[in-house]
């Protein structure tokens, strides 16, 4: 499918100034475009600007999600907050709690917060990397729609979950491990859709207890319609170690509704109890480990580099030709995606919409008008 290539200040600025005229005040939309867009710089298609339009814009055109977001701490300690994000733009409820979590962190050593009633944050590893560039270890993860059987099951539980690390490094990247705890997520099924790219066989199960395979769009809606469930890390059953990314995919669920006594599971269809639509009600947790608490950030920096060299220098399999660690490819594609931002056809056609929707066509022309 053709892709066209948008600098990165005009889709910055275009997405930013479409959020402010669908109501999100202006110093917020730059951290929903920021968020946003930084999927796009790491090569992350599953959250990027495929879903500018789905997931966020029309979710505040339905009333889902609020487009001003009231972030109201409803209780804290020197180390600790909980969170009431009262169905606000995810991305501002992620950035401003990452932010006190750092906070608390270089005050503390640590500090953690949660949050309830927030709507989709984004790539996790954007909150990460606040904390890795602040000196801090980082973890956040999220509960979602519940769309991921339990090892052994074939019904959707619990969500995809993200449980995503960060750790400074004296590298030109961090440490940043950011995945579901799922094989894969709903997101890139949406992305398989666009491009034409059937299911990967063993990442979908249906109620039968088998492989789905064949088209990702069926497959997504099997999923919304509970007749398929994603597989967890590990795969199908216990021979691969499928239990192991189901615990952890609870862990999560844990860190994101115990602690503020948030929404979990089912609760999270998108549907109230009166069987109408309403905001997601996701909980997130973010975690800050401030390193100039323990030995300092330069030596933390220098071990952890020296740790990811000596592994990305061991032996290797035939035909490999290089070993990663986690965020190295991102910024790779960083570099390389540096002129600007790659667009499929598909979301041309949402962006020429939402264009025209709001009165900016006189004012952004893309390259492929």
């Amino acid at each position: 499918m053709p892709k066209a290539i948008v600098d990165w200040k005009t889709i910055t600025d275009f997405v930013t100034e479409v959020f402010v005229k669908y109501g999100v005040p202006e110093e917020e939309a730059k951290i929903c475009t920021d968020v946003l867009l930084e999927s796009d710089r790491r090569g992350i298609e599953s959250h990027d600007v495929n879903r500018f339009k789905p997931i966020y814009l029309d979710r505040i055109k339905s009333g889902v999600q609020k487009a001003v977001t009231n972030y109201e701490i409803i209780k804290e300690t020197p180390t600790t907050a909980v969170v009431d994000g009262h169905d606000g733009m995810g991305q501002v409820i992620g950035y401003r709690s990452m932010e006190l979590a750092i906070r608390k962190a270089k005050e503390y050593g640590m500090g953690m917060v949660v949050a309830r009633n927030s709507c989709h944050y984004g790539i996790a590893g954007y909150y990460t990397s606040m904390a890795t560039r602040a000196g801090c270890i980082g973890m956040t993860g999220t509960n979602a729609r519940p769309s991921v059987a339990p090892t052994w099951g074939t019904e959707g539980m619990f969500g995809t979950n993200p449980f995503t690390l960060g750790v400074p490094t004296d590298e030109p990247f961090d440490f940043n491990f950011d995945c579901a705890t799922s094989i894969t997520q709903n997101g890139k099924f949406e992305y398989y859709e666009r491009i034409g790219e059937d299911v990967h066989p063993g990442t979908v199960i249906g109620e039968d207890g088998e492989p789905v395979t064949g088209d990702a769009g069926v497959a997504l809606k099997r999923i919304r319609q509970n007749t398929a469930a994603l597989v967890t890390v590990g795969g199908i059953g216990e021979a691969l170690g499928g239990y192991k990314g189901y615990g952890f995919a609870m862990f999560v669920e844990f860190l994101s509704a115990v602690l503020s006594d948030g929404y979990f599971g089912k609760q999270l269809n998108g549907v109230d109890e009166n069987g109408e639509k309403c905001s997601p009600r996701l909980g997130h947790f973010f975690i800050a480990i401030d390193t100039d608490h323990f030995l300092g950030e330069d030596i933390c920096r220098r071990k952890a580099g020296d740790i990811i060299r000596a592994v990305r220098a061991s032996r290797r399999m035939p035909g490999a030709e290089r070993i990663y660690t986690a965020g190295e490819k991102e910024y790779e594609i960083r570099l390389a995606r540096k002129d600007g931002v790659p667009i499929n056809e598909s979301v041309q056609g949402e962006i020429n919409a939402v264009r025209a929707e709001v009165g900016l066509e006189g004012k952004y022309r893309f390259p492929w008008d």
